[in-house]
């Protein structure tokens, strides 16, 4: 298979819980993380929202939603995942592209989901799966465009939002086959085997046939949906070689894929970049949305 031509498991237990420390493996973490807040707090000042819209009955089953101006309405809808390992972080810092697209006439939704270890893995895919179907049949009563939906995240975000892109569930929603028109993942995590046997599964508490089966290299998107990824230059090889894993298998199966080249950025000012909308990885989106 076409995954096995990149090495996700590493030499040893300890290389691969190197590889895949993304904390470790930039000198100002909580730097990020601040500029995170900031942009966020610059873009909220600037672009009205809807805060708080309850998807499901859970306390963390909320979503804020930014929608572009009334003469562009309907508009596509980019929804978007925050990281953290499945574990940390909140929409409330999320929405730092709401500005650029809402500019770009694409309304932007930001999702918060149960923090593991509250939740299983399992449970919050499956809670993300149920924002995907409100938003589905209610945000067209904030300007949306329900055929026009598109799913992006970064880091655990962006495993989740190729979990929505993914074949295979739509059904059990009640959604059709293609509700997911386009998908934007940074750094994302694409096969979770290789996380069983280090520390992040203190938290992820999995079996290795249980990662499988939550991991999108295996339950790939139908083959017309556009696939934009990224990988910043200053990341691990176990990041850069999960997104080219993923994008080997992708091609594989004739997804129209587009790479960003983002050699600058490491794992977490990655996502910055779609704050600035000329920038290589904002234009790519902005040009799998109008296509």
């Amino acid at each position: 298979m076409a995954e096995d031509n990149f090495d996700l498991n590493f030499s040893s237990v300890e290389e691969r819980a190197t590889q895949y420390n993304a904390r470790a493996s930039v000198p100002d973490f909580d730097a990020c993380v601040a500029e995170y807040a900031r942009l966020a707090i610059e873009v909220k000042s600037q672009c009205p929202g809807i805060c708080d819209l309850r998807y499901g009955q859970g306390v963390a089953n909320r979503l804020d939603l930014f929608p572009v101006t009334l003469e562009r309405q309907p508009a596509p809808l980019f929804v978007f995942i925050h990281g953290g390992y499945w574990r940390a972080q909140t929409k409330e810092d999320a929405p730092i592209m709401a500005k650029a697209f809402t500019d770009a006439g694409i309304a932007v939704c930001t999702l918060e989901y149960t923090l593991l270890p509250e939740a299983t893995l399992g449970e919050t895919v499956r809670e993300m799966r149920s924002a995907l179907a409100w938003l589905y049949r209610n945000a067209g009563l904030y300007g949306v465009d329900p055929g026009r939906i598109y799913v992006g995240g970064s880091s655990a975000g962006g495993h989740l939002a190729a979990m929505l892109a993914a074949s295979g569930w739509q059904e059990r929603f009640s959604l059709p086959d293609n509700v997911i028109k386009g998908m934007l993942s940074l750094s994302g995590l694409y096969d979770l085997q290789p996380l069983c046997g280090i520390n992040v599964n203190e938290w992820l508490q999995l079996h290795p046939e249980q990662a499988r089966r939550l991991s999108p290299l295996f339950q790939l998107p139908p083959a017309d949906t556009p696939v934009v990824l990224a990988v910043g230059g200053l990341e691990t090889d176990g990041f850069k070689n999960q997104t080219s894993a993923y994008e080997a298998a992708c091609r594989a199966q004739g997804l129209a894929v587009r790479r960003v080249d983002t050699p600058q950025c490491n794992h977490f000012d990655l996502l910055c970049e779609l704050h600035d909308p000329r920038s290589d990885l904002a234009k790519a989106t902005f040009e799998m949305i109008h296509a």
